[in-house]
C-alpha cells in the first residue's frame, strides 16, 4: 500500500478542512513546495493534491502553484479539484501530472470519464466522497442520491482504474478512517481503492493495510505530527519502523 501526503490549496495557501467545510479551512505550512520536499525527504513517492478553490468554481484556480510543486519536488502528483472537462484534463497531463482525479463528473458527467479514460487510461481516478453513504459533488457543497457503491461499479464498467474514496464525516477529524465502508468498496470493484479521510496514526495505516487498499492519502496527521511520515512509509513497505 502506498502512502499519499496530501497538499489542498485555497487562496494559494496550504489549508486542511474538518468535513469539506471551507469555514474551516487553517493553513497548515508555509510553503506548499516546502511541505512537498518535507514529505520526499520522508520517504514519499506520490503526492495527494486538491485545488479547493477549483474544486468551487469548476475550473483550475491554483495550477501555477500545482506545477510549482511538481517542478521543485520529485514526487509523483495526483490533482483534483474542480476538473470538469477534456481540455483540463489533457492541460494537467500535458504539463506533468501523473494522474488526474474526476470527482463531480464522474457523477455529473459519466461520459467524460469514459472519453478520459479512453485517452488517458491509468492517469484517470475517480474520487468518490460519500455522506452517510450517498455522493458529494461541487466541493462537497451538494450530496446526491447516488449510493457510492453504485457509483464505483459505474466507473469500473467505464475502464477506470482508481478510486479514490473519502468519508465526508471523518475527513480532517483524526478520528480514524470509515473501514466498513473501504473495505466493502474494495470487495464491490475490481479497481485499485486509495483511502481518504480521517487516518490519525499508525494503527490507522496497519488497518487499512489489512484490507489490501492499494494507497492510503494522510493529510492532517502529517501536519499535526500524530502520524510519523516516514515510519508509516516504511511500515508498508514492510521495513523497520523507525
Amino acid at each position: 500500500m502506498i502512502i499519499l501526503p496530501a497538499i489542498d490549496i485555497k487562496d494559494g495557501e496550504c489549508v486542511r478542512l474538518v468535513k469539506g467545510d471551507y469555514a474551516t479551512a487553517h493553513k497548515v505550512a508555509e510553503s506548499a513546495v516546502e511541505a512537498a520536499q518535507t514529505f520526499q525527504a520522508a520517504g514519499a513517492e506520490w503526492l495527494h493534491m486538491v485545488d479547493l478553490d477549483g474544486a468551487k468554481s469548476a475550473e483550475p484556480v491554483n495550477s501555477e502553484l500545482v506545477f510549482k510543486v511538481l517542478k521543485e519536488s520529485k514526487l509523483k502528483v495526483e490533482i483534483g479539484g474542480g476538473i470538469r472537462s477534456l481540455k483540463t484534463i489533457n492541460f494537467y497531463i500535458k504539463n506533468g501530472i501523473d494522474r488526474v482525479i474526476l470527482g463531480s463528473a464522474a457523477l455529473n458527467n459519466p461520459s467524460l470519464v469514459a472519453e478520459a479514460v479512453r485517452k488517458h487510461g491509468e492517469k484517470i481516478a475517480v474520487g468518490i466522497d460519500a455522506l452517510d453513504g450517498n455522493v458529494a459533488a461541487q466541493g462537497w457543497t451538494e450530496t446526491s442520491t447516488v449510493n457510492y457503491i453504485e457509483l464505483a461499479k459505474q466507473m469500473e464498467q467505464l475502464g477506470v482504474k482508481y478510486i479514490i474514496f473519502t468519508d465526508i464525516s471523518r475527513d480532517g477529524t483524526l478520528s480514524g478512517p470509515n473501514l466498513a465502508m473501504l473495505d466493502e468498496l474494495n470487495r464491490a470493484v475490481s479497481c485499485n481503492v486509495t483511502a481518504s479521510g480521517g487516518v490519525s496514526n499508525l494503527k490507522d495505516i496497519a488497518n487499512l493495510l489489512s484490507l489490501k487498499l492499494y494507497g492510503a492519502i494522510c493529510g492532517k496527521a502529517v501536519y499535526t505530527g500524530d502520524l510519523n511520515l516516514k515510519s508509516a512509509i516504511q511500515f508498508c513497505a514492510g521495513g523497520q519502523i523507525v
